[in-house]
């Protein structure tokens, strides 16, 4: 894995102590450690409004708590649906032989995958999920570049009858925002949507 990635894992809040040079890449991303969600740089402030209205007092008391608060909610493994991110390692290998995916067989077109990904029986790895569209994102464990590995994305209605290229991990990970991106986001909506200062 490469150390821009490991990095960029590091700046959105990961945790990679366990990431060493010396093992594959599914093996780096299975020991990453995420204790939160991700949001991307397009995030629409879900839940914001009524996460204001209900800490309104404490926003203009105490505005510095209201914000740590917020960022600790947002910031959690909640159940709220805002729109956000989960980090998954899970394997998805529906061409292997004897693979518990192989009931997708029928269901794949394995030429059309193998023409997206470049790769022979592709297996992937499944490694985030969202509630947006599309809302799984995967690599190929045999890709040719394992330090920095093409992700492709398809969504659970068209899974993988639609797969689309988003570029290299290095690039995707930049669509995500930090803690500071997000309250800075945060910070501008509230004051527009609420004429705060």
């Amino acid at each position: 894995m490469k150390d821009t990635i490991i990095n960029k894992i590091k700046y959105l809040g990961g945790n990679t102590d366990a990431v060493a040079q010396d093992k594959s890449f599914i093996e780096n991303w299975k020991s990453i450690i995420f204790n939160h969600y991700l949001y991307d740089k397009d995030w629409d402030v879900y839940g914001i409004d009524q996460f204001y209205e209900s800490n309104k007092e404490l926003y203009h008391n105490q505005p510095k708590k209201f914000y740590d608060n917020l960022l600790n909610h947002y910031f959690s493994a909640h159940d709220s649906t805002y729109g956000q991110y989960f980090v998954k390692d899970w394997m998805f290998t529906p061409f292997k032989e004897g693979s518990e995916d192989q009931e997708f067989d029928d269901l794949i077109d394995e030429d059309y995958v193998q023409g997206v990904v470049g790769i022979s029986k592709p297996e992937f790895m499944c490694i985030l999920y969202s509630y947006g569209y599309p809302d799984h994102y995967f690599v190929c464990t045999t890709d040719p570049d394992p330090s920095n590995p093409t992700v492709y994305s398809t969504d659970h209605e068209v899974y993988f009858d639609e797969l689309e290229n988003k570029g290299s991990l290095e690039e995707f990970l930049d669509r995500f925002m930090t803690k500071e991106e997000f309250r800075e986001i945060v910070t501008g909506y509230l004051t527009e949507k609420f004429n705060l200062t």
